[in-house]
């Protein structure tokens, strides 16, 4: 696959997401959907397995690996389906926009990685006060949306702390392995959740939308999105990779106002552009000063 066409994958899986986790949810309870859509991911990550003789890695770090990942995959997931029961899916884009910050900030304290520039700890109040900007007009316009963003934020945070448990694990994993051993290491988490919350099928209430939702989140979300991802990393600059994380919330933004008639107004505008230049600011902030204050040093001894 051309590199430039996973990252376009990349963007589109991961900007369509968020509205997959809304409509997948509509007529399915979320934890029967999540467990249908994770059940689907498995089944087809199993069978490209064989089809390709991949191996699973069962060693030691593979396990922390698949551990780890399960953090996000289960339990941050839950509070994903959650949240989507009262915020809008461009809300929960937005949300999961301040991933790169708070993985940094977690990163600090887990693998010991160097405190924050002022530039980003600028960036990191950018976030916040678009993200405040947002969660302020929600509030007031809808009374759950306190329990939303309540949802969100914790997915967010597992998600993060997912990622940097995982980072900090030396082991040389396939992509397709490291997503389907996650997936078999999350799915009984997804089946207790269904059993406890819920424990019923209900299939005469589900609609056509839910369940192609659930069919697309399966093998395109948990799967096809998750191996583009992995393959970019291996192939692409990491300041590369990380446009992605600014352009998600941008696109799933959108899509939710054109595909969903989801609210669209000023401060939802003026809190997303905040939080995209916050992330911009936290990737090419640093790299961008230096450039200046050479260029500045440059012109001065010149």
């Amino acid at each position: 696959m051309p590199v430039s066409l996973a990252f376009l994958v990349v963007v589109l899986v991961w900007s369509t997401t968020p509205l997959g986790i809304v409509w997948s949810s509509e007529s399915i309870s979320p934890t029967l959907s999540l467990l249908m859509r994770m059940g689907i991911a498995a089944s087809f990550g199993l069978l490209l397995m064989k089809v390709l003789n991949i191996k699973l890695n069962t060693s030691r770090n593979a396990l922390k690996v698949y551990l780890f990942s399960s953090i996000s995959l289960s339990v941050g997931m839950l509070f994903c389906y959650f949240a989507a029961q009262y915020i809008s899916s461009g809300l929960m884009a937005l949300s999961f926009g301040l991933t790169p910050i708070l993985s940094g900030l977690l990163a600090q304290r887990w693998l010991s990685e160097n405190k924050f520039t002022k530039t980003k700890k600028i960036s990191l109040l950018i976030a916040l006060a678009g993200l405040a900007i947002v969660c302020s007009e929600n509030m007031i316009i809808n009374d759950g949306a306190i329990y939303g963003f309540s949802f969100i934020f914790i997915g967010v945070v597992l998600f993060s702390l997912s990622s940097v448990l995982v980072k900090g694990v030396k082991v040389d994993l396939h992509p397709l392995s490291t997503t389907v051993g996650s997936l078999l290491v999350s799915l009984p988490v997804y089946l207790i959740a269904w059993f406890v919350l819920d424990g019923e099928v209900n299939y005469q209430e589900w609609q056509m939308r839910s369940i192609w939702a659930v069919i697309y989140m399966g093998l395109f979300a948990s799967l096809l999105g998750f191996l583009a991802y992995f393959y970019i990393l291996q192939k692409l600059e990491a300041s590369t990779v990380a446009l992605v994380t600014m352009l998600t919330p941008v696109v799933s933004m959108s899509l939710g106002i054109i595909l969903n008639n989801e609210r669209f107004s000023i401060s939802l505008l003026t809190g997303g552009l905040l939080i995209v230049l916050g992330l911009g600011v936290f990737q090419f902030g640093n790299r961008m000063f230096s450039k200046f204050n050479r260029s500045k040093s440059g012109s001065i001894n010149i």
